[in-house]
């Protein structure tokens, strides 16, 4: 049978799978000793001087002669007598371990090791980091519940190649350009021993390349200080140099950003370059030395690329985008503005929103108001250099918002428009794109076509110039000269020339934009009826692309015919493929198409039902407990996906949530589908996309407003307030929700009103009007049970029954949770069940009982990461740690809390940030490390002084006048004490009890050292 070993972390084993009781920590310390030697072996003496530092006893080697022979009878049960072991044979006069490395993860951790030591003496950063970063991964401190091999030679020599691997690892991430990814190494390491300079200089160096230079400041202010206080030096060379790196960098940026950048995300959001791209050489030469100017300049160039519809702008500007793209390595940006569709062109709003994900903003920390999120988006560029490509601008005041301040980033506009404002204000360089050279033109129909351009040149020269030269139009007519083979050149010239005048589309001055639309219309000529029509129909469509299925709903066909038609338009280049099965159409022929469909009601109608029938089935796989709660829409009369399973509706809707925002705060999408769409996505929203959030349900509660329906109104408010709550920003979500309880009351929805009491419940918690609180969530509770809703029951215990831990009622606060988790089963809401029985696990910590805390957060933890709710996992982490204290051990702990603080960092959850801050604060001080305990609180303290979460705040003060107690400032401590205690008595938490047993013994220190 198959066994595994673990000695990092805890020493373990598997056979078959299942787990084996190792004995008592004797026995699995001499395995976890053979485990570190590798194999090789080792005599009884060696083991017996590691079980017994001191005097062996006389039976030592009897001893460990009956633990290898239990260890061999758990680990080799159908080992016949007298056969030798194969898992732990003698060798002399002792014993050795033979593993496997992929069975033994000490062995996998070396093997990696080595291998990534190798990559990094070759200079192949890349592996080198992806190699050291899975060996890291797999660390753990070894032997944790062997406390008798504390201390052992062969343990510290194990720490200290774990130490090596993390400082490779952060040098090839740096190189890399992957520098986040090696922080949460380094900053465990650099927390555990605050006083290695080697250390604390490379997390420096890190945090400068991760663009957190702010906290690299931070962190060396930091060691600086506790040098020079506990050993009475200066920073060494190896720390010194990082500074001075770190401020030769602020002497090139002026200053420090800002708002520090989280996390180093390199964007690469450049559309493919288009195929066959000809000449504009004389323009390419131009945007080249423009950009060589700019970086001896430091300066933003902006290169407004102006021409007529389909002269190819967007082209030459992707074409010159990719030639220069190494010379940007933090990344490109793109964003069709779409400024010239009549419906609905971008706003700045909505790219800067985009912008900001992309550049790693967690969504909760996106700014809601177009000013804020300007200024986010400049500090997160400074210090970048980033090419930005805003393609097809209309106006001055759609580009401005989207420029970086004093950056070392470039940025390329497109526009028909000359903008002027740019020029005159932004020192904009404008660059003028005519139509294409008669050569270059003639060029691009020999390589769109082939030989039989110079078999006619005469007549390939007059079917340029019938599509007036432009590209745009060039393109399709050679897609439809290769389709029509037998036909000669001059055939078709002529044919097009016959059209032109039939049509009577040019005008005096030949507007080069009428020869597109004839040869548009040339080209839809010759497809099947169907896909002309369907053509047309897409030129309705809202979104930037789209799939088969949308198609199909506009169209009325079947999914395999819209397949094909799509087929048949990419070929004609009427659309362009934007991803798997997903096309797109250029802004011109997206105009060309909108004009030809009309205004056709019933293919609009099916496209809002099939994205409003196909969100529902979506959400009713994922949130299959609420499916109740949400409209009930006809089920679409043309196909849609299977969407079997959670995890193909989470795929759909990520992948059509930019269309689903842009159906729903579209001017022909009827309000009461907006309503519905609305209420429909909120849970999906309301788990981390709350910009979108801010669009879609402050769209809907505008139209419902107009149309007089108070409910669906309420539910957009309680949308709102989900999102600003989730966000920080609690004034805003109680207005929202007080708003919404009182639309529900109106309108006569009790469910309704029941869950906005309860999102107005969950405020007060957060701001510390734990009474209020209280009430808002007994209501609820009522409405809940007397429309029968046993989830929304459920949901509101569980909040209720917070409030009773925080206010110190613990016993019932259990009876509250254990019936959460019941009604939560009975419900199938395993969202709520999992936050029952990690808030459960709070209460019983509390109570003593850190055991059955233990297990609770255990089930917890296995239902969050099932449904792939990483904010549930960062708070059972949390409290995963602050059991550990409980359990008088600080650094496993230290590790909980640095798991959860890097997932409330990806989230953006600042108030976990700060729960997570006071965490690191505690566990630091009761590893004897006051000043990073003064650190970690004074962190704290920062955010929640800023979001207004007064429970923590308090907790906050109450860590510092602990860790200025203990390096003897009784003053701060006092003084922090005091705030601490005004806070909980103005919450009336329980926790003010402990603070005056604090206040108490401090006044007794004060009067004794006077």
């Amino acid at each position: 049978m198959t066994v595994r070993i673990q000695v990092l972390g805890p020493v373990r084993a598997w056979r078959a799978g299942v787990e084996i009781d190792l004995g008592p920590a004797a026995q699995r310390a001499v395995l976890a000793l053979l485990a570190v030697a590798g194999g090789q072996p080792l005599s009884r003496a060696e083991l017996g001087d590691a079980l017994w530092p001191g005097d062996r006893p006389a039976s030592a080697a009897n001893v460990i002669q009956t633990h290898v022979k239990r260890l061999r009878q758990l680990l080799e049960p159908d080992r016949p007598p007298r056969a030798a072991s194969q898992i732990l044979p003698r060798v002399g006069d002792g014993y050795a371990l033979q593993m496997p490395a992929d069975r033994l993860d000490l062995l996998r951790f070396r093997e990696l090791v080595a291998a990534g030591n190798g990559a990094h003496r070759d200079g192949d950063h890349p592996r080198a980091a992806a190699v050291l970063g899975e060996a890291l991964g797999l660390w753990a401190r070894p032997m944790a519940d062997v406390p008798l091999l504390d201390g052992h030679p062969k343990i510290a020599g194990l720490v200290g190649q774990r130490r090596t691997a993390a400082l490779r690892y952060a040098e090839s991430a740096i190189a890399s350009r992957a520098a986040a990814d090696a922080l949460p190494h380094l900053e465990e390491l650099a927390s555990e021993d605050p006083l290695d300079e080697a250390v604390q200089a490379m997390l420096v160096r890190t945090l400068q390349a991760a663009g957190r230079r702010q906290q690299a400041f931070a962190v060396y202010r930091s060691v600086r200080r506790r040098l020079v206080d506990e050993l009475g030096v200066d920073p060494g060379p190896t720390l010194a140099a990082a500074h001075a790196e770190l401020l030769a960098e602020d002497a090139r940026t002026a200053t420090e950003p800002a708002v520090p950048v989280q996390a180093t995300r390199v964007p690469a959001q450049l559309p493919p370059t288009v195929a066959h791209f000809i000449g504009r050489q004389a323009q390419l030469s131009e945007l080249d030395d423009l950009l060589a100017h700019h970086h001896s300049a430091q300066a933003v160039v902006i290169s407004a690329v102006a021409g007529t519809a389909g002269v190819g702008k967007t082209a030459l500007a992707v074409h010159w985008a990719h030639r220069v793209a190494d010379r940007f390595p933090d990344g490109q940006l793109y964003v069709n503005l779409r400024g010239y569709d009549p419906e609905h062109p971008m706003p700045a709003a909505d790219a800067l929103a985009r912008f900001l994900a992309a550049l790693g903003v967690p969504e909760r920390e996106i700014p809601p108001e177009l000013d804020e999120r300007a200024a986010r988006y400049r500090s997160e560029l400074a210090g970048r250099r980033l090419l930005v490509l805003l393609d097809n601008a209309s106006t001055v005041e759609q580009v401005r918002p989207l420029l970086p301040g004093r950056s070392s980033s470039a940025v390329l506009v497109t526009s028909r428009d000359s903008l002027g404002g740019l020029v005159a204000v932004d020192g904009a360089h404008r660059l003028h794109l005519d139509l294409l050279p008669p050569a270059e033109a003639y060029d691009l129909l020999r390589r769109l076509i082939g030989p039989r351009v110079d078999a006619e040149p005469a007549a390939a020269a007059m079917l340029a110039d019938r599509c007036a030269r432009l590209p745009l139009a060039l393109r399709v007519a050679a897609e439809l000269a290769a389709a029509r083979g037998a036909a000669s050149l001059a055939d078709l010239a002529e044919e097009l020339a016959e059209r032109q005048r039939r049509l009577d589309v040019l005008d005096a001055g030949g507007d080069p934009r009428a020869a597109v639309a004839t040869v548009f219309s040339w080209s839809l000529q010759q497809l099947p009826p169907d896909a002309a029509r369907a053509f047309r129909l897409l030129g309705r469509h809202p979104g930037a692309d789209a799939d088969a299925y949308a198609l199909a709903a506009l169209a009325d066909t079947d999914l395999a015919r819209a397949r094909a038609i799509l087929g048949a338009l990419a070929r004609a280049h009427l659309v362009h493929a934007t991803g798997a099965g997903r096309y797109g159409m250029h802004d011109l022929l997206r105009a060309y198409a909108s004009q030809l469909a009309g205004d056709d009601a019933g293919a609009a109608g099916r496209l809002v039902d099939y994205y409003l029938g196909t969100a529902a089935v979506a959400m009713d796989r994922l949130y299959p407990a609420e499916a109740h709660r949400r409209p009930r829409v006809p089920q679409p009369r043309t196909p849609g996906p299977a969407l079997p399973g959670a995890d193909a509706a989470r795929a759909w809707l990520d992948a059509e949530r930019p269309t689903l925002v842009a159906i729903a705060t579209h001017p022909a999408t009827p309000p009461e589908h907006t309503v519905r769409l609305s209420t429909i996505l909120f849970r999906y929203l309301d788990g981390g996309h709350y910009a979108d959030a801010l669009t879609v349900h402050g769209h809907a509660a505008r139209v419902a407003e107009r149309a007089g329906d108070r409910a669906g109104q309420g539910y957009a408010l309680r949308g709102l307030g989900g999102a600003h709550m989730k966000m920080g920003r609690f004034r805003a979500a109680t207005d929202h929700h007080e708003r919404a309880v009182a639309l529900f009351a109106a309108a006569g929805d009790p469910v309704g009103e029941a869950i906005a009491l309860t999102g107005l419940g969950a405020v007060g918690q957060r701001t510390g009007s734990y009474g209020a609180a209280g009430d808002h969530h007994a209501r609820a509770i009522a409405l809940f049970q007397k429309a029968g809703d046993v989830a929304g029951e459920a949901r509101a215990l569980n909040n209720l029954a917070i409030i009773e831990t925080l206010v110190g009622r613990h016993e019932a606060a259990v009876r509250h949770h254990e019936e959460a988790v019941a009604l939560s089963q009975r419900a199938g809401d395993r969202s709520a069940e999992a936050s029952a029985l990690n808030n459960l696990g709070l209460v019983e910590q509390r109570l003593g009982r850190p055991h059955d805390a233990a297990r609770h957060f255990a089930e917890a933890l296995t239902l969050f990461r099932e449904l792939g709710e990483r904010s549930g996992q960062a708070s059972v982490l949390d409290n995963l740690g602050f059991v550990s204290l409980r359990l008088d051990r600080p650094q496993e702990a230290a590790r909980y809390f640095a798991q959860a603080l890097t997932l409330f960092r990806e989230l953006g959850e600042r108030e976990g940030q700060a729960w997570v801050r006071n965490g690191l604060g505690e566990a630091a001080l009761a590893t004897g490390q006051p000043g990073e305990a003064l650190d970690h609180h004074a962190a704290a303290l920062a955010i929640t002084a800023d979001i207004g979460a007064r429970d923590q705040q308090a907790r906050a003060h109450a860590g510092l006048g602990r860790a200025h107690a203990a390096v003897g400032d009784l003053a701060e401590a006092r003084r922090h004490y005091q705030e601490a205690l005004t806070l909980y008595d103005d919450l009336e938490s329980f926790e003010a009890a402990h603070v005056r047993a604090h206040l108490a013994a401090l006044s007794s220190m004060i009067k004794a050292s006077l």
